[in-house]
């Protein structure tokens, strides 16, 4: 990719710029480590790391030009270009500079604080059988059809999303399947993509470190929807996809303007789920929709994956898919890495790794459980340091209500105590014992995952919830090789 200064300079009438505008820009860059000859540093100033620190080092490694909003010393020979603020100019050079990509595929974002993940990767399965080239932006990978890269965030930075989104055009991807997280849309790190289809799973408390608010959390999530139709859009046929059994359903129908397609099992809707039976081999059920009825016989199960199907379903109608051609995509489909994830050594008990780390995600999987426990259901789960602290007691008080054995432990502590973590979910955890219930408090997550399975006996149930598909656990002063299905699989090796 090259674009010549003068063309960037013009999306920003407000800039200031000192130097030669006429320059070819090769690369953009807000880490001067990326930076290569040629390139637009952007310096961005964060909470911990100022980029207009790294202006000398950006100069060293090629950078040519920079867009600042501080008064700032710089090299002879650099263009500098000042701005009120580099975020939000960064917004218009970063899709303009890839010649805005998301124009050119077919978008499918989902948001939602559970079932994403699952979604998208069941909607990329429907895309595949229909014989389309598919791309997935998500939590645990990024996929370019079968390529695959490593996820950093659930959804990337405005500069690393516009750069995937334009290898995918490179590579003739039809359709693009992403996790939209809440926290890129209130940054707007989607700047630039156009949706074409949007998918609104469900909410619950999450992320309110950063939100505050359950509302603005909401908000956050809205803002997908209410874009989907606006004066710069370019392309046609858009659809908003909608779980009308969630409250926030609503809200998300309200603030947008395109076609609506609902999911349901409890309310009228276009889509709805009956016949519902849930097994621990998978779930079947039937699924009307406005031209009919598909019957499905899946390998996932629990209620939470009944919605997530009906959401993929919806996305993949409104596409054009036809229903024979979603049926025989889902029935084939498997699983997804770190979600309901057995672990089976031949041990006589179940094994369940899941990525649950929410209140609403902790009691979707401890219910399914209980929908075919013969005997008692051990969990073993954490709440991650340094983010919101409300959930900690409510997934305890939900773990000690829904099981029979609860091993509180660390998750990622981050900075945090993990004393102080497992203390604050003790709160809720003694909220809802009962009976002869028992719990532990074990900080070390290996050693707690063993206690979990030395306890367990025939035909129980051991659910490892919270990091699922993840293979690290971040600590105070380092982050250190984790996966709980490895972890299970070598510690059940040893005992059976």
């Amino acid at each position: 990719m090259e674009k010549s200064l003068e063309s960037i300079i013009s999306l920003i009438p407000e800039a200031e710029v000192a130097g030669d505008r006429n320059r070819i820009i090769k690369a953009i860059a807000y880490d001067s480590r990326e930076v290569v000859p040629g390139t637009l540093f952007i310096c961005l100033a964060g909470a911990k790391v100022d980029g207009h620190d790294f202006i000398d080092q950006a100069y060293a490694s090629g950078a040519v030009a920079v867009l600042v909003e501080k008064n700032v010393q710089t090299p002879a020979g650099v263009t500098v270009i000042k701005v009120r603020s580099t975020r939000d100019a960064m917004k218009n050079i970063a899709p303009y500079f890839y010649d805005y990509p998301a124009r050119k595929l077919r978008m499918i974002g989902i948001t939602g604080t559970n079932g994403k993940t699952t979604t998208t990767y069941l909607i990329r399965s429907i895309l595949n059988k229909a014989g389309f080239k598919v791309g997935v932006i998500g939590t645990i990978q990024t996929l370019i059809e079968e390529r695959v890269l490593p996820a950093k965030n659930t959804t990337p930075d405005v500069i690393e999303l516009q750069k995937l989104l334009s290898e995918m055009v490179e590579n003739q991807i039809d359709y693009v399947v992403m996790e939209v997280s809440s926290h890129a849309l209130a940054l707007d790190r989607i700047a630039g993509c156009e949706f074409d289809v949007g998918v609104f799973t469900n909410i619950s408390r999450d992320h309110l470190d950063f939100h505050v608010t359950f509302d603005k959390y909401i908000e956050a999530k809205a803002i997908l929807f209410k874009n989907l139709n606006n004066d710069t859009n370019v392309k046609q046929n858009k659809a908003a996809v909608i779980n009308l059994d969630d409250d926030a359903g609503k809200t998300m129908l309200d603030n947008t303007t395109c076609r609506s397609i609902t999911y349901s099992i409890n309310s009228e809707s276009d889509i709805k789920a009956h016949n519902i039976d849930i097994l621990a081999s998978g779930a079947v059920f039937d699924v009307k929709y406005w031209l009919g009825e598909i019957s499905l016989n899946l390998k996932i199960t629990g209620i939470f994956n009944v919605y997530n199907v009906m959401g993929a379903i919806g996305a993949a109608l409104a596409e054009g898919v036809e229903a024979n051609i979603i049926e025989q995509a889902l029935i084939s489909f498997d699983s997804v890495p770190g979600r309901f994830e057995l672990v089976d050594e031949g041990q006589p008990f179940s094994v369940i790794v899941d990525y649950a780390h929410t209140p609403d995600g902790l009691e979707n999987i401890l219910q399914t459980a209980k929908q075919f426990a013969k005997k008692r259901i051990v969990v073993v789960f954490g709440c991650g340091g340094d983010r919101d602290r409300t959930k900690r007691p409510i997934m305890g008080k939900i773990a000690a209500e829904l099981s029979d054995v609860v091993i509180a432990t660390s998750d990622n502590p981050r900075s945090e105590d993990p004393e102080f973590i497992l203390s604050e979910i003790e709160v809720g955890i003694k909220q809802g014992l009962s009976n002869n219930k028992q719990y532990e408090k074990i900080v070390d997550r290996r050693q707690a995952i063993t206690r979990a399975l030395a306890v367990a006996g025939r035909d129980d149930i051991v659910i490892i919830a919270g990091k699922g598909h993840e293979n690290y656990q971040i600590l105070k002063t380092e982050t250190i090789s984790f996966d709980d299905k490895e972890v299970a699989r070598q510690i059940l090796r040893g005992m059976v």
